[in-house]
């Protein structure tokens, strides 16, 4: 490395040559050295001492040029103070703290930058590829423990919310408790689809807190808590429902009792009517949900408050009220059809409400002969969508199973193959892998298994072309 030269243009230019030169591990940085020159600059204009000047650009050159720790106060002064004895304490001070303060800043630079480095480091080896995954998890399993530490909160927090759930929707006490519930099955299912599924079937899951690992997570419990939360979804759904009907309900029932207190001649009986067919729709709220037995015991003072006003209730009977309630049932079935794929348990839960639908109208009597075919016309559209709705479910029940059966497999085929590829028995591992594919390939398209299965039956094929 060659030394700036100072001589004829060098000196015209002054420090700003020396300024722009950086040479690395400085022991007086360039702020501290620009601090310094400045105030040289200032000595030597006070009494024109050109050779001192030069000879202290030289020194603190040399400092500059040296690698190591940041020089002390005592060298800068022992560099300056010979030369120029009225050099400013106040520039050494000023020049020692900025040289050791860029000392330790690019320090914490250092240590941020190698933090970011083991973060992603950390990140890399913790998604969700198992040939990243699986020789971390034979060689350095504790780097995996983020993932560990995620799936465990996850999977107890889903168990949590569903219990919470269960407890806020089977014993509700209020509409409110309903809302929660549906909340707590939201966040559950949240914790469940934040759950690495795609590391099940690859590595066995075990649950390590502090100091030891005492559990596995396993197809079953993942599969129980996900039945679960379809349950209560569905739950939460139909509750929702009856309240709807219970405050639809009562709505009208009101306004047909004040309309019966105005009315006169036709309005009076046509006020009747409607008021009747508001009880009658109280008492047809399913007794199983909460809107149900809050419909049971309001019915009682419904009905007495009805026999004071008006006489002796009796259940509505007219053809027309049978279609209108069985058109209910339709919509709420087809409301909850939306946006499938469903589980299986949803699946079910529709069907029954197309079963409602074509209970009603079975009622109609055919002497009513207007409503009556508009009865028959409402069974053969909704034993079409009954049979669509039950097709589904099958479908959903059998991609469900023939999934977890695949899930199985695999998971049994890794836990007995050895982790030395010379000693795998090529033929029966190919074996095992096409019976994987088979079950894999009776998943339907269009159910809730279906995403899960193409990945597992790409990963599959891969491996069984590997193997021939």
């Amino acid at each position: 490395m060659t030394t700036p030269n100072l001589s004829q243009e060098g000196r015209k230019k002054g420090s700003s040559l020396l300024l722009i030169t950086h040479y690395p591990s400085m022991r007086l940085n360039n702020r501290a050295f620009k601090i310094l020159v400045e105030e040289a600059k200032r000595c030597r204009s006070q009494s024109q001492r050109d050779a001192q000047y030069r000879i202290v650009l030289k020194r603190l050159e040399k400092l500059r040029r040296q690698s190591g720790s940041p020089v002390s106060q005592n060298e800068i002064r022992a560099a300056v103070s010979d030369m120029f004895p009225d050099f400013s304490e106040q520039a050494i001070e000023a020049a020692d703290r900025a040289n050791r303060t860029a000392k330790a800043t690019g320090l914490i630079k250092s240590v941020a930058i190698g933090a970011v480095v083991c973060a992603g480091f950390l990140w890399v080896v913790n998604l969700p590829y198992p040939p990243i995954r699986r020789p971390i998890a034979q060689k350095a399993p504790l780097l995996l423990l983020p993932s560990f530490f995620s799936m465990d909160r996850n999977y107890r927090g889903a168990i949590a919310k569903v219990e919470q759930a269960d407890q806020l929707i089977n014993q509700a006490t209020s509409g409110e408790d309903i809302l929660l519930g549906r909340e707590k099955v939201t966040q559950s299912q949240k914790h469940l689809d934040a759950m690495p599924v795609w590391f099940l079937g690859y590595e066995p899951v075990v649950y390590c807190r502090y100091f030891g690992c005492t559990w596995k997570f396993t197809f079953d419990e993942f599969e129980g808590a996900r039945k679960a939360v379809g349950r209560m979804e569905a739950k939460v759904f139909q509750e929702q429902n009856a309240l709807t009907q219970l405050k639809e309900a009562e709505t009208t029932l009101q306004q047909a009792k004040q309309q019966y207190q105005t009315a006169e001649g036709q309005a009076k009986d046509n006020a009747i009517a409607s008021w009747q067919a508001s009880l009658q729709n109280i008492s047809l709220i399913s007794p199983q949900t909460f809107a149900g037995k809050q419909a049971q015991q309001k019915f009682n003072f419904y009905r007495q408050d009805f026999e004071k006003n008006v006489g002796q209730f009796k259940t509505v009977e007219k053809a027309g009220t049978f279609v209108e309630v069985a058109k209910k049932f339709a919509w709420q079935a087809a409301t909850m059809s939306q946006n499938p794929p469903h589980s299986a348990a949803k699946w079910q839960q529709i069907e029954g409400f197309w079963q409602e639908a074509l209970a009603q109208l079975q009622k109609v009597n055919p002497d009513d002969k207007t409503s009556y075919i508009e009865a028959q016309t409402k069974i053969a559209e909704y034993r079409a969508n009954l049979a669509q709705v039950t097709l589904k479910r099958q479908e959903e029940q059998t991609s469900e199973q023939a999934l977890f059966n695949a899930e199985k497999q695999i998971q049994n085929l890794l836990a007995s193959t050895p982790d030395d590829p010379a000693r795998v028995n090529r033929p029966q591992t190919a074996a095992k892998i096409q019976g994987i594919i088979n079950e894999l390939q009776k998943v339907k398209p269009g159910t809730t298994a279906y995403s899960k299965a193409q990945e597992l039956l790409e990963f599959a094929n891969a491996k069984l072309k590997d193997l021939q």
